[in-house]
């Protein structure tokens, strides 16, 4: 398993922003796709942001598209996710994930503990 470490979470009003941080463990992101993910109280994991480290290629799902933008610090060897304009609907734990493809990292079944966002007045 790609180990990460996730952090940078916490409670932000609406409006608010946040960076959060997905740094490896016992390897390096070079070659690797890595997504961001999030799972909100009783509903399933999906999937929110991406950056292949190989081309530059991001994604973002449609429901954070020019409200979270992600990137990669190469030499932190560190993939962020900065959050802004944050909803209220955006509070989930939110997971991140590297695998060779993009194809892979779809179906990633392995995962940290994740950190926690809350978006609340």
């Amino acid at each position: 398993h790609l180990q990460l470490v996730e952090s940078g979470g916490g409670l932000v009003q609406p409006g608010g922003s946040l960076r959060l941080s997905c740094v490896p463990s016992g390897f390096t992101l070079d070659y690797y796709v890595i997504g961001w993910f999030r799972q909100a109280p009783g509903k399933e994991r999906e999937g929110v942001s991406g950056i292949s480290s190989m081309d530059g290629k991001t994604y973002y799902a449609d429901s954070v598209k020019g409200r979270f933008t992600i990137s990669r610090d190469n030499a932190k060897d560190t993939v962020y996710l900065q959050m802004n304009s944050l909803k209220p609907e955006d509070t989930a734990v939110y997971y991140c994930a590297a695998a060779d493809s993009w194809a892979s990292l779809l179906v990633n079944n392995y995962w940290g503990q994740g950190t926690q966002v809350t978006v609340s007045s």
